[in-house]
């Protein structure tokens, strides 16, 4: 990535330029808040007509002064690309992926491993130049406006990184400061933050010692913490068990009626099917669907089944393709059928029968 001037801050320091940062270890690069600076870039102090952070004891205020769309975007939609391309020598990571996501969506993108899915989610956090292609993120050019798009944008990698020795109030206080959040707001901040992931009986435990998804939760509070338009999500639910799963989605379905929109993708397709408003399917860097999954599979003529059970143990299974078929279908087995029907059920197609239908095991 080439070099790109000091960001500006996401919210303007209230304290001296002289201010040292707080004290931590070297961390993982792929958990660095993408609009971190060095200490030493720290900005001046604010001049008056500039937006601050005010909150009040035992409350959380995720302030953001910088939530417009840029001039050349969409208001209606959060993410938007055309014909972006990724090439590592001979191997196509992407070829030419249109993608449209609506403002206050979860948006969920799905493939095999090396499908394309994290170079993308790269790409849109400004950490990956495409070949070719435009992007827009809350309207603005990740390739040439990094410091509009990270100010905008949470990103939660695959891997959280290495924090020794740091406790999880210490861990957020590094990445409140890497985000040029004034210090006198980060026990406010922290607390709310804690609150709503439910760790807050965590704060002085050491990251090392978390469990998994005590650890992906973290990690989510780690990306909200300068209240961004947009969370983006690599893989947020693996490795956890089945309950850690259920308040993970919990937690997202709320942070989407806060008005949050949610960019996520994962491998547990029966977690997308009950989160997501839309889907993507994608295959060796080529997107072979999108749109919401019900739709997709009535395009490729994907059909629910109905089995009816008759009082005389027999069973018959019926291909229908809407509510009104079914209905059609049992006032009919109703008024002139010959038997008593004892049992009336459906089975509908899911997102694994989606994928594994358009889908063709490519690997790169």
């Amino acid at each position: 990535m080439t070099d790109t001037p000091a960001d500006p801050p996401l919210i303007p320091s209230m304290q001296p330029p002289s201010m040292p940062p707080p004290t931590a270890p070297p961390v993982s690069p792929t958990d660095v808040p993408p609009t971190a600076t060095p200490p030493t870039m720290m900005p001046s102090a604010p001049a008056a007509d500039e937006p601050v952070a005010t909150s009040q004891p035992g409350t959380v205020e995720l302030i953001n002064p910088y939530h417009s769309s840029g001039e050349s975007g969409r208001d209606d939609l959060v993410v938007e690309t055309k014909g972006l391309t990724k090439t590592y020598g001979q191997l196509q990571a992407l070829h030419d992926l249109n993608l449209e996501i609506p403002r206050g969506s979860v948006f969920g993108m799905i493939g095999p491993n090396g499908a394309g899915k994290s170079t993308t989610f790269m790409i849109l956090a400004t950490l990956l130049i495409p070949t070719r292609g435009t992007a827009r993120v809350c309207g603005f050019d990740p390739m040439t406006q990094q410091s509009e798009v990270r100010r905008r944008m949470g990103y939660m990698p695959d891997v959280m990184g290495v924090y020794d020795n740091l406790t999880v109030a210490e861990y957020l206080e590094f990445h409140a400061a890497a985000y040029e959040i004034p210090a006198n707001d980060w026990q406010s901040l922290i607390g709310g933050l804690l609150e709503l992931v439910d760790l807050d009986v965590k704060k002085q435990t050491y990251v090392n010692d978390l469990s998994r998804g005590m650890k992906q939760r973290l990690s989510l509070a780690r990306a909200l913490v300068h209240d961004p338009d947009l969370l983006i999500l690599d893989e947020p639910a693996s490795g956890l068990d089945p309950r850690a799963r259920i308040e993970f989605r919990e937690l997202l379905l709320l942070l989407q009626s806060m008005g949050k929109t949610i960019l996520i993708s994962s491998h547990i397709l029966a977690e997308l099917q009950l989160l997501c408003d839309q889907i993507s399917v994608i295959e060796a860097g080529r997107l072979l669907a999108s749109g919401n999954a019900e739709s997709i599979l009535s395009q490729l003529g994907a059909k629910r089944t109905v089995t009816v059970t008759y009082g005389d143990g027999t069973s018959d299974e019926f291909p229908v393709e809407s509510d009104a078929d079914q209905q059609a279908l049992l006032r009919r087995l109703v008024l002139e059928g010959d038997r008593p029907i004892l049992q009336f059920s459906s089975t509908s197609h899911d997102l694994e029968d989606l994928f594994l239908q358009i889908t063709e095991g490519i690997v790169q």
